[in-house]
């Protein structure tokens, strides 16, 4: 891998940018470094929970420039999954916060907080507001043979405490009950790289994704054709990276080693 090719940087938030609200070693570095260097930058989530409103917010809280055409979201791709691959009119059950249901309801959609009868799938997200009752109907609607569909498989979302349980552990419990297997829209879905790609006229070959899940960052880049760089800063090891199915092409302590890799590279 030529890091000195590289043009777009595909870059998770979670576990890879920050924790919480704190940076990781070397973010701020190396994204003034790529951006002073005429790299686009892209930010591909699967965090479910907020929009890209909050997320801009954040970024400018921590005193990192964003714009918003540099966000795509797990939201994003749900919405356009919703719109070219399901029912016009559908009614969903959201299992997810607020903001999940105020976005998908400002994107046109039926999103019901009932398990009504003309409900045609159970939608789930990273819920932060997840209640009992949401799980029963969720189950109540899956059992009766509604279709099961989730915006991403992420098990764990990073803390500085360690990990809270993400959308992906939601459908793990969902499944558990109902014995139902969800469709996952997000990461490692390449179609969010692919997007990417697309609005930056990017080949392949100048594209890295960056981030610190195995089976959904990474997986995503392997999905996509791309390079990938994982960062030891969130839920993978670099003992898991040895034994998975879709392994990275390189590996980085965190983004600050990545940085000083792209600089030696330039040389």
């Amino acid at each position: 891998m030529d890091l000195s090719k590289k043009r777009l940087f595909l870059l998770d938030l979670d576990g890879t940018i920050y924790l919480e609200d704190s940076l990781l070693p070397g973010a701020a570095e190396f994204l003034e470094d790529v951006r002073a260097h005429g790299s686009a930058v892209r930010y591909l989530t699967n965090n479910s929970s907020r929009g890209v409103d909050a997320g801009l917010e954040k970024m400018r809280r921590l005193g990192i420039p964003a714009e918003r055409e540099e966000f795509l979201t797990a939201v994003e791709a749900t919405v356009h999954y919703l719109r070219t691959s399901r029912p016009a009119g559908e009614a969903y059950f959201a299992v997810g916060t607020a903001s999940f249901c105020r976005q998908l309801r400002q994107a046109g959609f039926d999103i019901r907080e009932t398990p009504d009868d003309d409900v045609g799938a159970v939608l789930v997200g990273f819920d932060t507001e997840l209640t009992y009752r949401k799980v029963e109907d969720a189950c109540r609607l899956l059992c009766r043979g509604v279709d099961f569909l989730a915006t991403n498989p992420d098990l764990a979302c990073p803390t500085l405490y360690g990990f809270m349980p993400d959308c992906g552990s939601i459908c793990t419990m969902l499944q558990g009950a109902a014995g139902r297997e969800p469709h996952y829209i997000g990461k490692p879905d390449p179609n969010m790289i692919r997007l990417a790609l697309e609005q930056t006229g990017c080949a392949q070959s100048e594209a890295l994704m960056v981030g610190d899940r195995l089976y959904t960052d990474i997986a995503c880049g392997v999905n996509a054709g791309v390079d990938t760089a994982l960062v030891l800063t969130g839920e993978a090891t670099a003992a898991d990276a040895a034994v998975s199915p879709t392994p990275p092409t390189a590996i980085y302590q965190d983004m600050a080693v990545l940085l000083a890799a792209i600089r030696e590279a330039r040389r």
